[in-house]
Parts: structure tokens; C-alpha cells; sequence
């Protein structure tokens, strides 16, 4: 066994030190990972995605070789830094290569595949009497933008540490006037049909004629590094706002185009139950970028209906469409009554939330997508129906109808036509005989005279005078048209029509022993 021996002094604290770094570092990056993917993709990786690489661009790069360019080595410095820039460009970019002095003159004219055979065109050195004509440099320039096949996206990179100092013989004896006008109309032309923009670099310090390219072409970006030292990272600045062009003209066909959402075909929607089935699709109009929808949610028009079974939160890669089945909520109708009946209606979507790119962040400000911030609903609306009501409201309806039907007849009955008791004796008015008697019974009786004359009684209940039945007594005589002579009689009283005289009595015939006659 080996004895145990303590580690020499001064080695356990870096140790320790550099544990605690290690777990930092991983808990860094733990921490930032999720992040960083949150921010989206990175600009380099977004032209990759478009290809931007492989869409051609035209280079216009123009290099001073007048005299003061070997001052502080400021033509060896854009030599060897020329070849950087070149470097970063595709074989696809056509590339013409013109130094000026007291005359401009095309070094190179082609692809930009071979960086060092572009550079080995240059001058070993500047002219030491050269002068510095612009408008020559730039008018030839544009002859290389004006060919029929240029590309859409174009730049004209200008490198010069003088003014404009052309020799007598120059078209541009000045820094401005017609030539400099006619120059800008050419330029103008190239950029009607390709995106056109220039850079120039001022290696010197003071005036420069660096300046007289934003006379020429509209969208100039004049650069001015601190020293000749930073001339590469202001070209590789020129070389990426060049690419931020090829993107931005290649994404413009997306400007305006967002998300679009719609119910999927798929006939009615039956909501009896008070749930359904249906699904929406969500579709992306553009060709080129990827759109994010966050907060989503659906609501609908019309018919009121909850909808769920949608994300918050959906990417669609461009032209992609995604369905999904959502679940419906609710009824249709809502008037409230009862008897069962088909409701049908139209539920339109809606849908809010927020319309992004994780493109936007990385392509910004150089590149504006210009999407469309809500999801845009579309298509016809949603027909959905259900049965409400209930199946036995109209029978209980009808029921409840008939019964009170019944109790008004009841009521009727008990009122119009009570039952009838005792009898009714009938005799001529002037007659001395015995009348002769009908027995009352039943709700109607009826009568009929030797003579011919016939009749009918029947009862009425009178309340207000107390519990009673009158008699209501319709006599026609034996050969009379027309409507029957009428008159009322109260209990145990006495009426006469027709001629005759009608007897009531409550208890039956009278007490000499005579029978009641007639039928009932």
C-alpha cells in the first residue's frame, strides 16, 4: 500500500479554480443555448438557405493608380487586401477590374472564381505622374453594368485617396455639369432594371473624390476607415451590404405575403350534441422565408363557437400548408324555444395572433420583410346545424290543448246544457183541461203537440242569482216557418210562448196522480 502523500502547496486552488470555470461555462452555455435558437438563424446561414451565393452580382471595382497612391503604402495595402474581398464573392459574380489615373483601363473582366489572377492584373505600382479622372473611371464602369447579360444586383466599389484632377484631355474637366448629369442617367437606367449601389473608400485624408460616386449613382454609401489598416473590413462591409441586396431582391416577391388560414371542406357540422369535428389549415404564402405564428387563437363569427386544438405557436417553412382537427363548442340558434326543431347556420373564422420571422431579427435593417403582422382568414365560412328543442314539447303542446278544451266543454256543458230534473207540464193557455206533463231528465228534451207544434227544453245555470237552472223552452207551431218562439223558465215558475203555457215542476207531476208524458 502506498503511503498517501499530500500534493505539493500551490496546486489544489488552480485546480479548484478551474473546476468552477468548467461549470460555469457549461451552466453558460446550458443558459444561452435555448437563446440563441430563439433568435433564429444567423444572416450567413439564412444565405445559404436562399442561395444567395449562387445568385450573380456584378462588381464594378475601381482602384486609384495615380501618384499619391504609393503614399504610406496605401496601393500595396488595396493590393493585398483586394484579394480578401475577392475571395468572399461566388464563382457566379462577374467581376471587372479597372484602375484610372490620367486614363481608366479594364485589368480583368470576368468571373470572380480566381481571386489571385484578378490581383496579378494590377500594376506592380502606381503612375508616379498619373492624374485622377473619376468620370472616366465610372463611365467605363457603366459600360460593364450597361452589357445585355449584367446581372440584377450590381455594385461599384471605388477606391481613390484624391479629388477629381483629370488630364486637359478628359470628358470630365470638372467635378460636376452635363457629363456628371449624363453619367446619372446611365446610372439610373442600370438601376431600373438591377439593384444598383456603390461604395467608395477615401484612403486619404481631407477632400476626397471619393464623394463624386453619390453624384453618380443614387444609393451610394460612402465608407471612411480610420486608416488604410481598416480597408478590409470596409470592403468585406461593402461585399455583405451587397449580399443584403441579392437577399432583399430575391425576398421581395414575399413583401406583403403573410399566413392565411380557412376551414378544410368537409360538408355540416352537426352540434346536437353541443361538440364537433372540423379542421383548418394554415398556409403560408411565401416562397421564400419562414413565418411564425404566436398567440394563436380561433374564434368564429356568425354562430358563436369555442374552438381549441390549435398551438400556441406554429412555423411554417414557405409555401407550407398544416392542417389541424380542432374541436367545436356550442349551439346554434338561440331564440329559446322549446319544440325540437333543425337550427342551421355559418360559423366564419377568425384568428388573432402575431405574425413573424425568425428571419427578420438577422436580416435587419438591411433587409425589411414587411410581412403582414395577423393571420388572414379566408374561404367560405363553416356550415354546422343541430337538433333543439325537445322531442316531446308539441305533444304535451297538443295534450295541454286538448285538456283545456275538454274542461271549456266541461265548463260549457255545466253551464249551457246542466241536467235536467222534475217535469214540465204544457197546456194551452186558455184551456181548462189538464196540461199534460214530460218528464225532464238528461241536458235536452224534446216535445211535440198533438196539435203538430214541437219544442225542445234544455237547462242553463245561472250563478249570480244563486245555484239555479232555468229552463230554455224553443217552441215552433204546426205550420210556422222561420225561428222558434223562445222564452226562459225558472225553477218551479210558470212561461208562456207559442201559445201554450209551460209548468215547472222541481219535484215531477202533480199530486192528483197524473203521469208525466213525452220522451226524453
Amino acid at each position: 500500500m502506498k503511503p498517501h502523500t499530500r500534493p505539493p502547496r500551490g496546486t489544489t486552488a488552480p485546480r479548484r479554480r478551474a473546476a468552477v470555470a468548467a461549470v460555469l461555462l457549461a451552466a453558460t452555455a446550458v443558459l444561452t443555448a435555448p437563446a440563441a435558437a430563439a433568435e433564429g438563424p444567423s444572416r450567413e446561414e439564412i444565405y445559404r438557405e436562399l442561395g444567395v451565393a449562387d445568385q450573380p452580382v456584378d462588381y464594378a471595382v475601381l482602384v486609384d493608380t495615380s501618384g499619391s497612391m504609393r503614399t504610406k503604402g496605401r496601393y500595396d495595402t488595396v493590393r493585398s487586401t483586394l484579394r480578401g474581398f475577392l475571395g468572399g464573392l461566388s464563382r457566379s459574380d462577374h467581376v471587372a477590374l479597372i484602375t484610372f489615373d490620367d486614363r481608366p483601363e479594364a485589368r480583368y473582366v470576368g468571373s470572380a472564381g480566381d481571386p489571385g489572377k484578378i490581383v496579378g492584373r494590377l500594376p506592380e505600382s502606381p503612375d508616379p505622374d498619373g492624374g485622377t479622372d473619376i468620370g472616366a473611371a465610372l463611365d467605363l464602369a457603366l459600360r460593364e453594368l450597361e452589357r445585355s447579360d449584367a446581372a440584377s444586383v450590381a455594385s461599384v466599389v471605388l477606391l481613390t485617396d484624391g479629388r477629381h484632377e483629370p488630364p486637359r484631355s478628359t470628358a470630365y474637366p470638372k467635378a460636376s455639369g452635363a457629363p456628371w448629369d449624363a453619367l446619372h442617367e446611365r446610372a439610373e437606367a442600370v438601376g431600373t432594371r438591377a439593384a444598383l449601389a456603390g461604395y467608395a473608400l477615401p484612403l486619404g485624408s481631407g477632400a476626397s473624390g471619393a464623394d463624386q460616386l453619390g453624384k453618380v449613382v443614387r444609393d451610394t454609401m460612402v465608407l471612411r476607415p480610420g486608416s488604410i489598416q481598416d480597408l478590409g473590413a470596409y470592403l468585406r462591409r461593402a461585399g455583405d451590404s451587397t449580399r443584403a441586396r441579392s437577399a432583399a431582391r430575391l425576398l421581395a416577391e414575399d413583401r406583403g405575403k403573410g399566413v392565411t388560414a380557412s376551414w378544410r371542406p368537409g360538408g355540416t357540422r352537426d352540434l346536437t350534441t353541443g361538440s364537433a369535428e372540423a379542421a383548418v389549415t394554415f398556409r403560408s404564402a411565401a416562397a421564400h422565408i419562414p413565418l411564425t405564428v404566436t398567440g394563436t387563437r380561433l374564434t368564429t363569427d356568425g354562430v358563436p363557437l369555442r374552438v381549441s386544438g390549435v398551438p400556441d405557436r406554429l412555423t411554417l417553412t414557405p409555401g407550407e400548408s398544416r392542417t389541424y382537427t380542432v374541436r367545436l363548442e356550442g349551439g346554434v340558434g338561440g331564440d329559446g324555444l322549446p319544440f325540437r326543431r333543425t337550427e342551421e347556420g355559418a360559423a366564419a373564422l377568425r384568428v388573432s395572433g402575431k405574425v413573424d420571422s425568425p428571419w427578420q431579427r438577422a436580416l435587419a435593417p438591411d433587409v425589411e420583410l414587411r410581412t403582414p403582422g395577423a393571420v388572414a382568414a379566408q374561404g367560405r365560412p363553416l356550415a354546422v346545424r343541430a337538433e333543439t328543442g325537445s322531442v316531446l314539447f308539441l305533444p304535451a303542446l297538443l295534450l295541454g290543448l286538448a285538456t283545456v278544451l275538454v274542461l271549456g266543454w266541461l265548463r260549457w256543458r255545466s253551464v249551457h246544457r246542466p241536467a235536467l230534473s222534475g217535469g214540465l207540464g204544457i197546456a194551452p193557455v186558455f184551456a181548462a183541461d189538464t196540461p199534460g206533463w214530460i218528464a225532464l231528465s238528461g241536458r235536452r228534451v224534446a216535445f211535440q203537440q198533438p196539435e203538430g207544434g214541437r219544442g225542445t227544453v234544455h237547462g242553463r245555470r245561472r250563478t249570480p242569482e244563486g245555484p239555479r237552472v232555468d229552463l230554455l223552452i224553443r217552441y215552433v207551431r204546426a205550420g210556422a216557418r222561420g225561428r222558434p218562439d223562445r222564452v226562459t223558465c225558472a225553477p218551479g215558475a210558470k212561461a208562456v210562448v207559442g201559445g201554450l203555457a209551460f209548468t215547472h215542476r222541481p219535484d215531477g207531476p202533480t199530486a192528483d196522480g197524473h203521469a208525466p208524458e213525452g220522451s226524453g
